[in-house]
Order: structure tokens, then sequence, then C-alpha cells
């Protein structure tokens, strides 16, 4: 393993480690109680951000479940570098939130997305009622309005302005750069999803009971069904732990249901050009870490390649399709660089070799089909039709055929219940 590869592979796993979480917790419990302030929740509500208001509706069921103070912040759009791709966050994320708000028992009704100065007329409205008991109310009522195209332009008063600068600003302090969070004690939880990450840690301190208010829902179950004539396309990276943390439930997904996969791998997002500043990179693997905690999935022992080391994976897979073994390459793999630890970017190949071993290929005959296969236009191809779908980041998913006619595209191991749902509906 080279020393960038060591350097990265030891920052990523202590990320990754529940010492480095009990750490900032500590810390930012120390920090707290120097300044003589009681344990709270934090909440950064971005008026403009549908993940915002599908999490503002369940401000209320926390404030009354859990015997601590909720704090509400107005802040504004993450800058362009931690949207991923700016040009297409907000469609993806409206497109999202509409799929989900049903199932997390929100609403969301969009006539159109807002305009700037509406956006304004929205902050003025809220900004008198931070952190006072209406707040929740009064921000559900303006975001209808809002996403309705009913609220009239308006200037941003100077106190909406300060309002949200401070909210920009101490979310920024915290370490963190997107609408929909909530911040507990160096710890934090983003949108309507991780709400049930933040109530097993309130109830974990004494500060609540069980059970989870807001829990992932509950797919359809597609045991048994058979659903040959659907068909799931897979696209998930070797070098991306939000894969790496959903794999194993995708292949129980396929198993159960039946459904016709394509498996799809693409480039990370780094090596193909979108920006992930280290703010971003730090939340990504901690939040993959707990996540893997919270369902029992082995993760946290890194090796993290970037580069030539990658590439060298990824001309290795069209070959393992051809033999047969595409999908247990990419098991393989994602278990040895992210849960345990094996140098899949030795330059002498002795990672790789176990990894295809454990995956049922012979090596030679792994070498000799990767020299008659063109991985990099396949994966190019790849990258194309997902980002043709509105999708660059991974895992991805796309869901046709069966009794719907058009197809339903989503990302992240997030939205691996919401694929059982598509799959059954379709079947």
């Amino acid at each position: 393993m080279d020393a960038r590869t060591r350097i990265r592979s030891t920052v990523a796993g202590t990320f990754a480690s529940e010492r480095y979480l009990r750490f900032m917790r500590a810390k930012a419990r120390i920090k707290r109680k120097l300044r003589g302030a009681p344990p709270a929740v934090h909440y950064f509500h971005q008026v403009d951000d549908p993940y915002s208001h599908l999490a503002v509706q369940k401000l209320d069921e926390l404030k009354t479940a859990y015997d601590i103070p909720f704090h509400v912040h107005l802040t504004a759009k993450p800058p362009a570098e931690f949207q991923g791709s700016s040009e297409h966050f907000d469609q993806w994320a409206l497109r999202d939130a509409l799929s989900v708000a049903d199932d997390y028992g929100t609403s969301l009704q969009v006539t159109r997305p807002p305009r700037a100065e509406s956006v304004n007329a929205a902050n003025n409205r809220l900004a008198t009622e931070v952190d006072q008991p209406q707040f929740a109310s009064r921000a559900i009522e303006t975001g209808s309005l809002l996403w309705s195209d009913r609220l009239a332009a308006e200037a941003l008063s100077p106190g909406a302005a300060k309002a949200v600068r401070m909210g920009n600003a101490l979310r920024t302090k915290l370490g963190h750069y997107q609408g929909a969070m909530f911040n507990f004690d160096g710890e934090w939880f983003w949108g309507i999803d991780r709400i049930r990450l933040l109530e097993a840690r309130l109830i974990e301190e004494g500060f609540g009971k069980g059970p989870i208010r807001v829990p992932e829902p509950t797919p359809a179950d597609s045991t048994g069904l058979g659903a040959s004539h659907v068909v799931l396309e897979y696209f998930p990276s070797l070098r991306s732990p939000y894969t790496a943390i959903g794999h194993r439930r995708v292949l129980d997904l396929i198993a159960r249901s039946g459904v016709t996969v394509r498996l799809r791998p693409v480039m990370p997002m780094l090596m193909r050009g979108i920006p992930a500043p280290f703010a971003k990179q730090q939340y990504i693997i901690t939040d993959s870490a707990r996540e893997a905690r919270a369902r029992g999935i082995p993760f946290g022992r890194i090796v993290d390649p970037f580069g030539e080391p990658v590439k060298r994976a990824f001309a290795l897979f069209p070959a393992a399709v051809a033999l047969g073994r595409g999908m247990e390459f990419v098991t393989e793999y994602l278990s040895a660089a992210w849960a345990e630890g094996i140098d899949i970017a030795d330059a002498r190949n002795n990672g790789l070799r176990q990894v295809a071993t454990r995956a049922g290929i012979d090596w030679d005959a792994l070498q000799s089909a990767a020299r008659d296969t063109d991985w990099e236009s396949l994966l190019e191809s790849n990258v194309n039709d997902m980002l043709g779908a509105g999708l660059w980041g991974v895992p991805s998913f796309r869901v046709s055929g069966g009794a719907i006619e058009s197809p339903y595209a989503c990302w992240g191991q997030d939205r691996i219940w919401r694929i059982e749902n598509e799959i059954v509906r379709r079947a």
C-alpha cells in the first residue's frame, strides 16, 4: 500500500470508528458545559429545501416526545460545491422528496419550484417565529404556500437576512453545510431519513422512551414475487461507502423478489470530477459508519485507494461479468475494501487476487478475459445512462418493466425500501 493510500485509509477508518463518534460527542458536550448551556437539539431549516419541508412536519412530534429543547435556525442553500451536481440538485431533491413524502406520513404539494423572491417572503415570515412554540406550524403553512407558488415576491428584510446569516454561521461552525439538519452534541442527522437515529440517541441518553416516532418506512414484502419481468438496473461504485453498506440489502432484495438485475458499476464521483469538500467527505464516512452499526453491517476496516488502483479493479469487472461472476466480484471487493481492510491497492495485485478467489474466479482466467474487454467504454456508458436518469450519486437504481410503462430512478441506500415498493407495484 503506498503512502497516500495508507494515509487516506487511516483517516477514513478513524472517521468511521465508534471511538471517533464517542470523541466528537464528548468534545461537544464539554464545550457546551463550558459555555454553561443545557443540552439541546438544533434544527436548521431551509425554506426552499423540500427535505426541510418534510422534516419540519415532524418537529412538534419530536418536541412532545423528548424532554429536551429544540432550537430552530434559518439557513440558506449550501454552496454549489456541496451539491454534487448543482445544475441538477434542486430537481433531484424535489423529485425524491415527492417520492417518499406519503410513506413518511408527510405532505408536499408542488406547483412550481420556489422563486428567489418568494423564498425571501418565506424567510421574512419565519424570521420572527424562530424558537417560538408555533414555529413548526408556521413553517408548514409557509412552506405549503411557497411550494404552491402562493407567496408574493418580497425583498429580504434586514431581520430575516440576519437570521439566515446567523443560522449559516452556526451550521458552518458546528461543521455542516446542508438544510434539514439536526445537530445534537457533536452529531449530525440529515433530514427525515435520519430522525430515527436522532431519536435513538435521545432515548439512549435518557431524554425520552421508545418507540421511535419516525422510523424508516416498511416496504411491501416482495418475497416469492417472481418478478423476473421487472428489471432493476443497479449502479454501484467500488469506492462508495454508501454502496458498501447497502450492497447486502440489495442482494437480499434481488433474492427475495426474483427481479431481473442489470449490474452497471460506475466510476467514483471524485474520479468523475464531482466535487466533495472535506466537510462533506467527513460527514459521508461518519454517517455511513453509523448507518452500518445501526443495521448490523460490517464496516470500518477501510482501504481507500484513488486513481490507478481503483481503475485496476474496474478493468477486471467486465471480465468477471464475462465469466458469469460479476456480482460476486463486486460483493467481495466491497467487503475487502470497506469491512476487512484487505489491501486491494497492492501493486502486485495480491488483494485483487484474493477478491477474485473469494468470488469463485480463477485469477489467470480473469486476467485473460480482461484483455478482451473494453472496461472504460462500459463504465462510460453506465454513467451516461445514470446521468440521463437525472442521477449522479451512488448507489443508484432504475426500475422498469412490469405493469408501469415509465421507469422509476433514485439513488441512495436510504431508498432500498422504496425500490422494493416499486418492484411490488410493477409485478
